[in-house]
C-alpha cells in the first residue's frame, strides 16, 4: 500500500529556509546537482521520511484556503517549538487545539509562505 517516503519544501529564498528550518528543528542542507536549485534535508532522526528544498518553481499564489499537502512534525513540547518557530519568522495558521485523546497540534505558515504542522502526544487532550 502506499505510504510518504518523501517530503518537499518550496522556497522563494533557499538560504532563508536553510537559516528558519536549521534553526528551528536542526536540519542540516547538502546541495545536490539538479537543474534547478535543490538541496537534500538531513533531519538526524534515525528512519525519518528524507526530504529535499528547492527554489521555489513557479511565483507564489496567494490562496483563501489552504491549497496543500500538509506534513506535521512530532514534536515534545507544542507551546514552546509555536514559540520559537515564531521567533525564527513563521506565523501561526491556526493556534493550538486538541484532538481528542491523542494530543494538541498547531499550523504554521514558514518564511517561504508554506503551511506546515506540529504536534505533540498527550492521550489526555480534550
Amino acid at each position: 500500500m502506499p505510504s510518504p517516503c518523501y517530503f518537499e519544501i518550496h522556497a522563494d529564498d533557499c538560504a532563508r529556509a536553510q537559516k528558519f528550518y536549521g534553526d528551528l528543528f536542526g536540519w542540516s542542507f547538502t546541495p545536490f546537482p539538479s537543474d534547478v536549485e535543490y538541496y537534500r534535508i538531513e533531519t538526524h532522526e534515525p528512519g525519518a521520511m528524507q526530504g529535499g528544498l528547492l527554489k521555489r518553481p513557479h511565483p507564489w499564489q496567494p490562496v483563501q484556503t489552504v491549497n496543500a499537502f500538509v506534513v506535521t512534525l512530532f514534536v515534545t513540547a507544542l507551546d514552546q517549538m509555536v514559540e520559537k518557530a515564531v521567533a525564527a519568522g513563521a506565523m501561526v495558521m491556526m493556534a493550538k487545539f486538541a484532538v481528542k485523546g491523542l494530543g494538541w497540534t498547531a499550523y504554521l505558515i514558514d518564511t517561504e509562505k508554506n503551511v506546515f504542522g506540529l504536534f505533540q502526544q498527550d492521550a489526555l487532550a480534550q
